[in-house]
């Protein structure tokens, strides 16, 4: 392995840690079974202006990561494949 793998190895490791960590702390989307007996949203007005701001900023960090692990992945394979001819 040369040193150009190893560093987009450990790179990979880390985007891929903070991918996982983003998606993780994102919240979901439906209410599930008690959305669907109460018939919507148990959260208030004043609520709901903070948590589009946090998760607007969590789903561009998202892309970013997922940008940028899926970019690494690409160079490291390109990489690998034009040191093997």
């Amino acid at each position: 392995m040369s040193t150009f793998e190893i560093i987009c190895g450990i790179l990979l490791m880390i985007a891929g840690f903070f991918l996982i960590f983003v998606v993780l702390l994102q919240e979901g989307k439906d209410n599930g079974l008690s959305g669907a007996i109460q018939g919507g949203s148990a959260e208030s007005f004043l609520n709901t202006g903070g948590n589009r701001t946090r998760d607007a900023r969590l789903k561009r960090a998202t892309t970013f990561f997922a940008i940028t692990f899926f970019t690494l992945v690409i160079i490291t394979n390109i990489f690998a494949i034009a040191t093997k001819k």
